[in-house]
C-alpha cells in the first residue's frame, strides 16, 4: 500500500545505506570531497529548513530533506550525470518502500535536477535541493591535506572555515554565509570554481520568490 514515507525509512533502507557508503568510497578513489553520510544528512536538513522557514507545507519538507538525503546516491554509478543516474536509483528505492508515485516524481525530479550541469529549479523541492547542496563547502569534506597546494577544491574547501544559508524569510532573502581562511587560499578561487553553482543558486532563490546573495568574510560579493 502507498503511503507516506519517512526520511527516517529512507535512511534505514539496506540500499541506500550501501550506495551512499560506495558512491562517496568511488569519490574518494578519484579525488573528490567528502560526498558519504555527512554531506547526505547536512543537504537533507538544510533543504527541509529552507521550505519550513519559507511557510511551505510540513510534508513539502519532508519530501525535500528525503531527496537531500538521496541527490548524489548516483555517484555509485559514475560521477558523471549522477543526477540521473541518481533519479532513477531513488525511484526504484522509494516504490519499494511504498510511497505516492506523485511524491516519487517530486522527489526524483529534485534529484535529477540538483546537479548545475545539467540540471535547473522545476520545483520548490528541487530549488531547495539546489540551495542546500551548494551551499556546502567546509574543510571537513577535505580527505587529507596532502594535496591542498595542487587541488583548488581540496584548498577552497579546507579553507572555508564555516559555512552558512541563511533564510531571512521576511525579508524574501537567503543569504550564503561564508568564512574563508584567505592564508590558505584567496576569495577569488572560490568564484574561480564555484561561480557556476552560485549563479544557480541565484536562480533557486528567484524560484522561492526571494533574492540572493553571498557574504564571504563580512563582505557581499553578490
Amino acid at each position: 500500500m502507498e503511503g507516506s514515507v519517512t526520511l527516517e525509512q529512507v535512511k534505514a533502507d539496506p540500499t541506500v545505506r550501501a550506495f551512499i557508503e560506495k558512491a562517496d568510497e568511488q569519490l574518494g578513489v578519484i579525488g573528490y570531497t567528502e560526498h558519504g553520510d555527512r554531506h547526505a544528512n547536512l543537504v537533507s536538513s538544510i533543504a527541509s529548513n529552507i521550505l519550513k522557514r519559507l511557510g511551505r507545507p510540513d510534508r513539502m519538507a519532508e519530501l525535500a530533506s528525503i531527496a537531500g538525503y538521496l541527490h548524489d546516491i548516483g555517484n555509485v554509478v559514475n560521477r558523471e550525470y549522477h543526477a540521473h543516474s541518481g533519479a532513477i536509483i531513488a525511484f526504484d528505492v522509494l516504490k519499494g518502500l511504498g510511497m505516492d508515485i506523485e511524491e516519487v516524481a517530486e522527489v526524483i525530479a529534485a534529484i535529477g535536477n540538483h546537479h548545475e550541469e545539467q540540471g535547473q529549479s522545476v520545483s520548490d523541492i528541487s530549488a531547495a535541493i539546489i540551495l542546500a547542496d551548494k551551499s556546502d563547502v567546509h574543510r571537513t569534506r577535505v580527505r587529507g591535506t596532502g594535496m591542498i597546494q595542487l587541488d583548488i577544491h581540496d584548498r577552497v574547501n579546507f579553507a572555508a572555515k564555516n559555512s552558512f544559508l541563511r533564510v531571512l524569510e521576511k525579508k524574501k532573502l537567503i543569504s550564503l554565509e561564508v568564512t574563508i581562511d584567505t592564508k590558505i587560499s584567496q576569495v577569488m578561487e572560490y568564484f574561480e570554481i564555484f561561480l557556476s553553482r552560485m549563479i544557480v543558486s541565484r536562480k533557486a532563490a528567484g524560484f522561492l520568490s526571494c533574492s540572493f546573495e553571498l557574504i564571504i568574510n563580512g563582505n557581499k560579493m553578490l
